[in-house]
């Protein structure tokens, strides 16, 4: 495939892995991610050394995502919402064995079973850490189909780069649209980073040993704190956001993934009643750009959050931009994507 294809947001993301070297996925079928297993059943096998395995489960999945990223081998898994959830013993131990691992979460209303719409109910498990201790995971929330590719085949850069799980959050809506996708060329094989630290067998070295087991509350310190300055690097380095109309705004509008293209409407609708409308997308949730963030809310009077849940990434914008700013927030639940037009109500609100 060269050139721009039609895509699903599902396909984008598996051929974009693939490309990546992804060359091992396990999963378990859920809706409303289904094409993407779907994509992997019929490719993966054509690479050389490719690997699709439908697990018995989620929680065989991610255990089979540790196994095989402790070989060094580009890995990959993807679900939706309670299938995350039910990944989140084998995520903390992934992040604390330090292994390179993709992880596609598209996420659908909840909490419980709930529906197969969109949402973003998931970014609170994704940010802070939905399993046990004290981990972090790189977090990359793509808007349109093209980006949801491209984070794709930069999460297993930045997997390897820094040795932890990466993150991909989308929703249902970005997973089943269409647009047109032109995808990075396959990456060389030899061009991935070399890995010293695998266990590929040990003719002619020590063996490896990978593992987030360390008795002993000095050992056990010794290593969340190396994890802990691993993450400072990455706070440092990898933050990605999108600013539009920033300069002058009457309102700022905090939005990441599907909602910060929502907003975009918004954003002409008020420009016609002479509303000037900023928007600031974070690409990282994790690490989150809340200094810049904070430059901007210097400009204003109100951010408005808005997005498709309770409040999550709201409070982490009110913690960027401390009490001197207004910081409202809008959202809608349970599957109910927001309309332009009521955003445009609440912005009013603050004009």
């Amino acid at each position: 495939m060269s050139g721009k294809k039609l895509m699903r947001g599902n396909e984008a993301i598996a051929e974009a892995a693939i490309r990546a070297g992804c060359r091992n996925y396990f999963a378990y079928p859920i809706t409303p991610q289904a094409e993407l297993l779907q994509w992997m059943a019929e490719h993966m096998p054509e690479q050389e050394n490719g690997t699709f395995l439908q697990a018995e489960s989620e929680i065989g999945a991610i255990s089979m995502v540790y196994g095989a990223a402790s070989t060094g081998e580009r890995t990959m898994t993807s679900s939706s919402s309670p299938g995350i959830s039910l990944k989140q013993e084998g995520i903390s131990y992934l992040a604390g064995s330090e292994l390179p691992a993709v992880i596609v979460n598209i996420m659908r209303g909840g909490p419980g079973l709930g529906n197969i719409q969109p949402a973003q109910g998931d970014y609170f498990q994704a940010t802070k850490g939905g399993g046990h201790g004290d981990y972090r995971l790189i977090v990359l929330a793509p808007s349109t189909v093209p980006e949801a590719g491209e984070l794709t085949f930069k999460a297993f850069d930045l997997a390897d780069k820094y040795r932890n799980p990466v993150i991909v959050l989308a929703d249902g809506m970005i997973g089943q649209m269409m647009e047109p996708v032109e995808l990075p060329s396959p990456i060389n094989p030899s061009d991935l980073p070399d890995k010293p630290w695998a266990t590929t067998g040990t003719d002619g070295r020590e063996p490896n040993s990978i593992r987030s087991f360390a008795l002993g509350g000095k050992k056990l310190q010794a290593m969340n704190k190396n994890l802990q300055e691993k993450y400072e690097r990455v706070k440092k380095a990898e933050i990605r956001y999108e600013e539009i109309g920033v300069e002058e705004p009457d309102v700022l509008i905090a939005a990441f993934g599907t909602v910060a293209r929502i907003v975009r409407s918004t954003r002409r609708l008020a420009q016609e009643e002479g509303i000037n409308v900023g928007i600031f997308r974070p690409i990282t949730l994790w690490p989150f750009p809340g200094d810049r963030l904070a430059e901007l809310s210097r400009r204003v009077n109100t951010v408005l959050t808005v997005e498709m849940n309770a409040g999550q990434m709201v409070e982490d914008v009110r913690l960027s931009v401390g009490s001197d700013v207004n910081t409202p927030f809008y959202g809608e639940q349970g599957g109910v994507v927001p309309d332009p037009n009521r955003i445009l109500e609440e912005v009013k609100k603050y004009v």
